[in-house]
């Protein structure tokens, strides 16, 4: 049986890098949260550190662990041309969703645009891993 694939544009490579990047962003803003102490959070501007003393309930960490890293793993899956890419994305963009709806509901924030502009990307990057996978880019 032969798999046969498209070879994809050049924006389709560009797109999964700058995927890519914007995960890395991601990974990199779990990881500082994550293992910040107490010498780092002193140094950010005191704005900053009111966020550092918010207590998050265990699961909210851990749907921001996996949205980053899903994410992160569904753009070198992109980059790599594999349709787990697809599934990756879906979980990334429910992982993300779950932890936004709380924000949303439970945090006063001072912008609403990021959360946003998170949710805006995981439902772009979902769509354009299918629409990948229908074109044969992906296999």
């Amino acid at each position: 049986m032969t798999n046969s694939s498209t070879k994809p544009p050049v924006w389709f490579w560009i797109v999964s890098v700058l995927a890519l990047i914007w995960n890395g962003l991601g990974v990199m803003a779990y990881l500082a949260r994550a293992y910040a102490t107490d010498e780092m959070i002193a140094a950010l501007p005191e704005e900053q550190q009111t966020e550092f003393l918010v207590e998050y309930p265990t699961w909210y960490t851990a749907a921001f662990a996996i949205a980053v890293f899903a994410g992160a793993l569904g753009c070198i899956a992109l980059l790599i041309r594999k349709k787990i890419a697809y599934g990756l994305f879906i979980l990334s963009g429910l992982s993300a969703i779950i932890q936004h709806v709380y924000l949303f509901m439970n945090v006063d924030m001072p912008s609403m645009v990021m959360p946003v502009l998170v949710i805006v990307v995981c439902l772009f990057l979902i769509w354009f891993s299918k629409n990948a996978i229908e074109k044969h880019w992906i296999s």
